[in-house]
């Protein structure tokens, strides 16, 4: 019926205008529809076109004659691989536990295992793996239940298709979530219950890690147990002693020139052969052109508006709501004590070549490069030591006390964790630790390192800017991590990117305000070669599908806690410009939350001339939760205001829910049992709507933790 009713309103918008005004716009439709459908129906690009401009001699080249093949069944075959473990991975927690395990399983079993990215090769070619192999999934859960970019063909293929028959498939799998997201590794679920349905076997029950309270890492360990214990039982696997074996070979060579060497900046950046994702712009080296403090100089804490320049990259672009990706580098302090508990801070210049034993194997380390690079910008040093690599480290302990040490730590999950409570259990910190700060690590493989210890991946920002106001400069809003250790220790964990930006901003000096944290790490900032010099960072723009609906006039609510308030401040940013074109406006409420009024109200008074300008289309409800002594959150506020929620939800207002999950979780807790007590609902009925809403993007969250 609304269909109906839409095409007769726009039939009686049509006799309203004159003729001439019709032609025009009909004539201005057709080459509107012409231009969203090139490339779709005309002037796509010739696939081929790149022929033109190949030498002749690389048609038949030993590099397209070795050209990896997509078919999972011929790879395994030709590789002699009897296990290939998948992985789906956004963030890359999947990519190290798969790569971890087929290292483990090559050397506690000499089983010849692949770890696979899931869209290095064709989805359908799964069937053809005959049932002498075995697959292992580990697939991660992102955003609201979606699979991993990697994962999306695969989630196609088995979503979708009608002829799936997967009879031969022997399989097992491991997904990884949060239980403050409402849909807990969902990802595995679709997948294994479409593998069954397709008639793959599973040889053991799929395990599922929960990272809502850091959990992650031994729901791994503990599912890999049982793995193992299943190849051993049930398919003739024999544990043999684990050993040390490197996947991997570096070599010092000094014929190599500085010009040739990989010294920190990200690949995206420097291949230019490279394709990224479809859903990022290319690395660019952005300048920071503004930087203050949004917390009151009586708080304790950093929060920071930081604001990059886009003038002189005209391939990056961004739209309101999307999120900027930011490439920190590690301490020097971090970096230092590395070196010099390995024994090696004399050779950390020496060019080195890193290469794979076994042509079937990825590491995803730059080559060639030096250890000063690859400690500095290329492995995430910072992040504590797994129980499982504590336990691998002991096979290279220098001393018995070192060695009796570390194997306290990894045979007992209580020990371990009173530990990392106590301590904070860097690579570097951890060795210094064990060898009583006085011993070095000579039989240390560095390849066991680079092997071991996750990349150093990018941090992602919600963009708090509006690129219909600032198309050419975008801002991200940062709250600063830094937690003491114990209530006994001075000591703290600093959040590695905030601290490098918190870092930036000082060395900019566009403000006078002193750091509450006055002694803090130190970084090199003027990045690899000096590309950095002058306040720049290594950043990207990542697409975000969390929008505002395109009509104007169309009502939203929104709901943030802390840094959550970073895309509203672009949402309203931009409706107030297009306020000021004689556009009209919806109706907008904005919840947020925060500690204090006057200590960490981001934005206040930005918010407050906002909403003046938009002559009471904007009501902003405020929550702060230390200034009473009953704690008051933003899904309290929601709670409160539930009558006037449910009703601009009824009249298709969209929802917006941005911060910590969960919060989120709680603010969905909310409005569900305000649908159901104002409208009668079952929980039936409050399923069916709030998955439609979610569905059609009438329900968009931005959430994180």
């Amino acid at each position: 019926m609304s269909g109906y009713v839409s095409s007769l309103h726009a039939f009686n918008l049509l006799q309203d205008i004159p003729a001439d005004e019709v032609a025009f716009l009909g004539a201005a439709a057709a080459v509107l529809a012409g231009y969203l459908v090139k490339g779709t129906l005309w002037n796509k690009p010739d696939p081929y076109r790149r022929t033109w401009f190949e030498r002749p001699q690389e048609q038949h080249s030993a590099r397209n004659l070795n050209r990896e093949t997509r078919d999972i069944a011929q790879k395994l075959k030709e590789a002699n691989k009897d296990i290939v473990v998948f992985f789906g991975s956004q963030s890359g927690t999947a990519e190290g536990f798969a790569n971890r395990l087929a290292r483990e399983l090559q050397i506690r079993f000499g089983a010849n295992a692949l770890a696979a990215d899931l869209s290095d090769f064709e989805a359908d070619s799964i069937a053809r793996i005959p049932s002498s192999k075995l697959v292992i999934f580990i697939l991660s859960t992102f955003g609201e239940g979606d699979p991993s970019d990697n994962t999306a063909d695969l989630w196609e293929w088995l979503t979708k298709s009608t002829s799936v028959n997967l009879t031969n498939l022997r399989y097992m799998a491991f997904g990884l979530g949060n239980r403050n997201y409402k849909y807990y590794n969902r990802v595995v679920d679709v997948v294994t219950e479409a593998l069954s349905k397709a008639g793959a076997r599973a040889l053991l029950p799929t395990a599922k890690a929960d990272d809502s309270a850091g959990g992650t890492e031994e729901d791994f360990m503990e599912w890999r147990d049982s793995l193992c214990h299943v190849l051993q039982r049930d398919l003739g696997y024999e544990q043999k002693e684990s050993v040390y074996e490197p996947t991997i070979t570096i070599i010092e060579d000094d014929s190599l020139k500085p010009i040739d060497l990989h010294l920190g900046e990200p690949i995206e950046a420097r291949n230019s052969r490279s394709r990224s994702s479809v859903l990022e712009s290319s690395v660019s080296a952005l300048p920071l052109v503004k930087a203050k403090e949004l917390f009151a100089s009586s708080s304790n804490r950093n929060c920071l508006h930081m604001e990059f320049d886009l003038s002189r990259f005209p391939e990056v672009k961004y739209k309101t709501g999307d999120h900027m990706a930011i490439y920190a580098s590690n301490p020097k302090e971090e970096v230092s004590r590395l070196l010099k508990v390995l024994g090696l801070d004399d050779r950390k210049e020496i060019p080195l070549s890193i290469s794979a034993l076994n042509p079937a194997t990825k590491f995803s380390a730059p080559s060639p490069t030096t250890l000063q690079a690859l400690f500095q910008h290329c492995l995430e040093i910072c992040a504590p030591v797994s129980r499982d690599t504590v336990n691998s480290l002991c096979q290279f302990a220098p001393t018995a006390e070192a060695k009796n040490f570390l194997h306290r730590l990894a045979s007992s999950k209580e020990a371990y964790s009173d530990h990392i409570l106590r301590n904070q259990v860097t690579i570097g910190r951890l060795l210094e630790q064990a060898g009583q700060y006085n011993t070095i690590w000579k039989s240390l493989p560095v390849t066991f390192l680079v092997e071991t210890i996750s990349p150093l991946r990018p941090r992602y920002y919600s963009i708090s800017s509006s690129s219909v106001v600032q198309a050419r400069q975008v801002s991200i809003t940062v709250i600063v991590d830094s937690k003491q250790i114990h209530a006994d220790s001075p000591e703290r964990i600093m959040g590695l990117t905030s601290n490098y930006l918190l870092a930036l901003k000082n060395a900019v000096k566009q403000e006078a305000k002193v750091d509450p944290v006055p002694i803090g790490p130190t970084y090199t900032l003027e990045g690899p070669n000096s590309v950095l010099e002058g306040g720049k960072v290594f950043a990207q723009i990542r697409r975000s599908k969390f929008k505002l609906p395109l009509i104007a006039s169309h009502p939203i609510v929104m709901v943030a806690a802390g840094t959550g308030i970073a895309p509203f401040r672009a949402f309203l940013q931009e409706r107030a410009r297009l306020q000021s074109m004689g556009r009209e406006v919806g109706q907008m409420m904005l919840f947020f939350g925060c500690r204090r009024s006057k200590e960490d109200y981001l934005y206040k008074q930005e918010l407050d001339e906002i909403k003046e300008s938009f002559n009471g289309k904007l009501e902003i409800v405020t929550a702060f939760s230390r200034e009473q002594e009953m704690k008051i959150y933003v899904q309290d506020r929601v709670e409160e205001h539930a009558e006037k929620v449910v009703r601009m939800l009824q009249a298709d207002a969209i929802l917006y829910v941005c911060g910590a999950a969960a919060m989120a979780r709680e603010v969905s807790k909310r409005v569900g049992e305000a649908m159901k007590r104002i409208n009668s609902w079952d929980d039936g009925q409050l399923k069916a709507w709030s998955e439609r809403a979610k569905r059609i993007n009438r329900w968009q969250e931005d959430v994180w933790g």
